[in-house]
């Protein structure tokens, strides 16, 4: 009997053991597969090149991504994540690309998300199970089945959400895409502790307290934060706000050297969940 029990006790061992190194095997294979599309031979160079600021792999491995999973991309823009995103989950996993709507009041919204449906049908390798949503509060908030998505993650969106006012409903509707304990990652470009409403819908800068506040206010748990994307040489005191820095780089010719010596804006890197 003793040897029985003995005989147990180890292949339950062996068993923990083994799922142990498996798990660590996906994800040592999906940080490798991550490294792979982020400098893939489908991304322009200048695009690769600012992953030394933006930090894509690091980023998206302290928000937990994992081959599998259902992605909620929110507002890709011009796509510099989705060019790793969606090569990264296609044919393991699901990937929502919530991008603006065709019905926006912004005259530059409906081209963009035009360029974006044409890179998606234009290179299918990459792109060819990308799923095109809506996001346009109030009228267009379905980013994904109710309750299906592991993660939502947007990038350096917040503060164009704080000067149009919907940010409240911008964070509701993450909130009902995510499944209970699903995770919401933001990063953003930081405001000084203590910026005032004033600061934030102008400079393009948002506080950590206020993302906080927003996310709290929507119903998600605070989970940590990162210095990944940290960047202190950014003094935030620019005449141009946010878009003094590269990449736009606002004020032309006008001490160009200096902002491309500062870098990409310093950005907040923050994890939320949605309660189980």
């Amino acid at each position: 009997m003793l040897t029985k029990r003995m005989t147990l006790a180890a292949l339950m061992v062996a068993t923990v053991v083994t799922s142990t190194l498996a798990s660590t095997a996906v994800l040592a294979d999906d940080l490798q597969r991550l490294r792979e599309v982020s400098e893939g031979a489908h991304r322009s160079a200048a695009n690769i090149a600012r992953n030394d600021a933006r930090h894509p792999v690091e980023t998206l491995d302290f928000f937990g991504l994992k081959s599998g999973m259902t992605v909620i991309e929110i507002l890709p823009g011009g796509g510099w994540y989705a060019e790793i995103l969606a090569p990264f989950l296609k044919g393991n996993g699901t990937y929502y690309a919530a991008h603006f709507s065709p019905n926006s009041h912004l005259s530059y919204q409906p081209p963009m998300l035009q360029q974006f449906r044409d890179r998606v049908t234009g290179n299918p390798e990459v792109y060819g199970e990308t799923i095109i949503t809506h996001l346009y509060p109030p009228s267009e908030t379905a980013i994904a089945p109710a309750g299906s998505a592991d993660l939502a993650l947007t990038f350096r969106n917040v503060h164009n959400w704080v000067m149009a006012g919907t940010q409240k409903e911008h964070f509701a509707a993450f909130y009902t895409a995510l499944k209970p304990g699903g995770i919401l990652g933001v990063s953003e470009h930081r405001a000084p502790v203590g910026s005032s409403m004033e600061f934030m819908q102008t400079t393009g800068y948002v506080s950590e307290e206020y993302v906080t506040q927003l996310a709290a206010a929507a119903g998600f748990e605070f989970v940590a934060s990162s210095e990944i994307n940290a960047n202190p040489l950014d003094t935030k005191d620019y005449a141009e706000g946010v878009w003094t820095l590269p990449p736009t780089l606002r004020m032309g010719e006008q001490d160009k050297e200096k902002y491309l010596a500062i870098g990409e804006s310093d950005r907040m890197t923050l994890k939320f969940r949605k309660p189980e």
